[in-house]
């Protein structure tokens, strides 16, 4: 399998959105395929009908365009190994099940779900395997022409597949090592339904990965439990020399107490697990996702990327280009990662402060017009420049900095009853006659002048300017004084000072 080229896979079911977990399995599929020069084929398994759901398919593509995580081939791509959506490659699969049972392998089963749930109660644990398929109604117990006539009449059956007690099954993975499975534990899965004419994931899966001649599977731990069934499969084709190297990763777990992560603790803790908005027939969002939460895409994928694996050292920031030669799949923990959503904030504080003002203004804008700002995008630019590494989402910009736009209609009480003194009144309108004589109103300018006058007076430099910054913002939060007043210019400036010493006297 050395001189194959590399292949992996992202195969996700069109059941609804994408999981963050799934979004993770797919850049490390991505970051592997492309530190090894292979490819990255996406393809859509579909042979549980009754699970889909329309449009997941085309968000789950949205979101990898999103994200930047590129396909080399599949559903949308094109390639030559398809159709890569499984319902459109079912007389494919019937080839492979007639296969299984001409060589014995494999074996149809009548059992309706009235008679499977009267032996379960019948026999605790009961799992159809081979210490039990001799007691069900099936083509190992039934004569042949029984069988024949059944499927004649049209009762609905399962293809089964046929495992043998006494072997240990040997799964080689690159993340926990040799795994050994005793085939006793394992029952006999269904691999085929009559019922829609399609097989199991199991089934299709194996043939797929064969016939697209996948080298690597690395997909989440939850399937784990299914990998000595899929080399059983590998054997029982003969296709043992071309079976896929398995890598089964951590599962994201909760931020907080035990268990995997799911929609209700992003629900629960105010963070998003999908990685963009879902929406419901009636276009009502019935889960949030990151992309219109504010995150940047590279901020999402390099807090992903960290989560069950870091290239080692202090540095934490990676563009996806970065991380590719640094990816290790073996260096994967074999832990589950606590999801630490908190960690993907602070990731995007990151990024923001990476982005020049000019980007950030630029998403900011449509913001800005929305609300009323008028002033064109250099002026907009400054504010973010003052600003930008204030906030952690390019939303929490306006209400932080809507006030060098508009003039504060109201003064925080609290802030009024801690900064607005006495005499704060008597000494702003003197500040005001100060600002009206500068004719240079530029930063450096009227710090200076302003400074010099406060000294001369002997006045305490706080109280001056924690009354001034009330009167001009509303509220005690702002970048440094003279940065707003220079930003603001001297009329207006001037304008603010007098009405808060009208109101608050």
């Amino acid at each position: 399998m050395t001189d194959r080229k590399v292949r992996v896979r992202f195969a996700p079911s069109p059941t609804g959105p994408l999981h963050i977990g799934g979004v993770r399995t797919a850049l490390y599929n991505y970051l592997f395929a492309r530190q090894h020069g292979g490819d990255l084929v996406f393809r859509i398994e579909d042979t549980d009908s009754s699970r889909f759901v329309p449009g997941a398919e085309a968000y789950i593509l949205e979101a990898f365009r999103w994200l930047g995580i590129q396909f080399d081939e599949g559903v949308s791509f094109g390639g030559n190994y398809g159709p890569y959506r499984q319902s459109e490659r079912r007389d494919i699969y019937k080839k492979y099940v007639q296969q299984l049972l001409d060589a014995g392998k494999a074996y149809i089963a009548f059992d309706t779900p009235e008679e499977l749930e009267a032996k379960r109660q019948e026999i605790q644990n009961f799992q159809y395997d081979n210490s039990t398929r001799t007691m069900m109604r099936n083509s190992l117990t039934l004569p042949a022409e029984e069988v024949e006539r059944l499927i004649g009449e049209g009762h609905q059956y399962v293809v089964r597949f046929k495992i043998d007690a006494g072997q240990e099954v040997l799964v080689d993975d690159m993340i926990r090592g040799e795994v050994h499975v005793k085939s006793d534990t394992l029952d006999d899965k269904v691999l085929f339904k009559s019922a829609d004419q399609l097989p199991t994931y199991h089934l299709a899966n194996i043939v797929d990965d064969h016939l697209m001649e996948i080298t690597h599977v690395i997909r989440g731990e939850e399937w784990l439990p299914s990998a000595p069934l899929h080399v059983l499969l590998y054997q029982a084709f003969g296709w043992q020399d071309t079976m896929p190297r398995f890598a089964h990763l951590p599962l994201l777990l909760k931020p907080d107490g035990k268990g995997k992560l799911s929609k209700r603790d992003g629900d629960r803790l105010g963070f998003p697990v999908f990685p963009l908005d879902w929406k419901d027939a009636e276009g009502n969002v019935t889960a949030t996702g990151y992309r219109e939460q504010g995150y940047f895409p590279e901020a999402v994928v390099n807090f992903l990327a960290l989560l069950g694996w870091n290239p080692g050292g202090e540095r934490e920031m990676y563009l996806l280009d970065e991380l590719v030669p640094l990816f290790d799949i073996t260096k994967c923990s074999k832990a589950g990662a606590k999801f630490a959503y908190e960690k993907g904030i602070w990731f995007n504080h990151e990024y923001i402060l990476r982005k020049s003002a000019e980007e950030i203004a630029a998403l900011w804008e449509p913001e800005c017009r929305a609300q009323g700002v008028t002033e064109p995008l250099e002026r907009i630019t400054q504010v973010v420049t003052m600003m930008k590494d204030r906030v952690s989402f390019v939303k929490e910009l306006w209400p932080l900095c809507s006030f060098f736009f508009e003039a504060p209609t109201a003064y925080d009480e609290k802030t009024v009853k801690k900064r607005w003194k006495e005499d704060s009144a008597q000494q702003l309108t003197e500040l005001c006659a100060v600002l009206e004589g500068i004719d240079d109103f530029s930063l450096e300018n009227q710090e200076h002048i302003v400074h010099e006058w406060i000294e001369q007076k002997e006045y305490k430099l706080g109280n001056i300017m924690n009354a001034w910054r009330l009167a001009l913002v509303g509220e005690g939060k702002g970048p440094g004084m003279f940065d707003i007043s220079s930003f603001l210019g001297k009329d207006e400036t001037l304008k603010r000072t007098r009405r808060a010493i009208e109101t608050l006297g």
